[in-house]
């Protein structure tokens, strides 16, 4: 009697260990310890590194925020825009939170959150540019467009009697444009109002043609996961509405606009 009760102890202790490691492992799984989250950094106000070289920006705050509403550790790294979805999907990091705009061509290589902010697209030119801005007005003229940017897709698409120019960093579209050797420069309006043109040097640019949306530019920016990762989805969809909800969306945001982003 004394070893049956002994091995009905021992047979209960096994299963409550394994079923106490089926927990944690069951835990564990749908709430990550720490997530790896990628943004551009050459992106202000989105998303730059500071004077110490330290992320900085609104894509990063919210990638903070919604860290914490998920209850995880998050490391936050800066990659290049060409290589960033390419990354995610080599499992180089678990998200990309950075304004990336929502288009069925990048929804066949992985999957969006729910939106968190729109997009709109706009030409820069010098002022006095006549208003025109369709690709017969622009037969010949020379734009210049961040590489791998839904600029980009829509230029090559739409103005093939254009002479686009490709480049790393919006920044390096608006040098190019300030020392003349672009006419035009397309890009997204928020970044174009609140970086470049409140410069010095954009003092004889400004907005020519309509704003620009939809199609090829976007359905609104969402937060990227791996192409069927339907648990990280719901994850990033909860923390997303809660933040919303409780206000931290919009203090962050007022925190770098004066005016709403959604």
């Amino acid at each position: 009697m004394p070893n049956t009760i002994l091995s009905f102890k021992n047979a209960c202790m096994l299963a409550c260990a394994l079923l106490l490691a089926a927990a944690v492992t069951a835990t564990a799984s749908a709430e990550p310890a720490s997530l790896r989250i990628a943004t551009e950094g050459t992106y202000p106000p989105w998303s730059f590194k500071d004077a110490q070289g330290a992320l900085q920006g609104w894509d990063v705050d919210i990638a903070n925020a919604i860290c914490e509403k998920m209850k995880a550790r998050c490391e936050i790294v800066a990659q290049d825009w060409d290589g960033i979805i390419p990354g995610l999907m080599a499992r180089k990091f678990d998200l990309i939170v950075a304004s990336m705009a929502i288009t069925e061509q990048r929804r066949q290589r992985v999957d969006f959150s729910d939106k968190y902010k729109e997009t709109i697209s706009r030409f820069i030119a010098k002022k006095g540019t006549p208003d025109d801005v369709s690709p017969a007005a622009l037969k010949g003229k020379t734009i210049g467009v961040q590489r791998g940017s839904i600029q980009a897709s829509y230029l090559t698409q739409n103005y093939k009697e254009s002479e686009i120019k490709f480049y790393d960093t919006p920044q390096a579209v608006e040098l190019d444009l300030v020392a003349g050797r672009v006419d035009y420069a397309m890009g997204n309006m928020v970044t174009y109002f609140v970086g470049f043109l409140k410069t010095p040097a954009s003092a004889s640019f400004g907005f020519v043609g309509p704003e620009l949306k939809g199609g090829l530019l976007g359905d609104g920016n969402g937060i990227a996961v791996r192409k069927g990762d339907a648990d990280m989805l719901r994850r990033v969809n909860a923390a997303l509405a809660a933040i919303r909800a409780d206000g931290t969306y919009d203090r962050i945001t007022a925190k770098y606009f004066p005016f709403k982003l959604m």
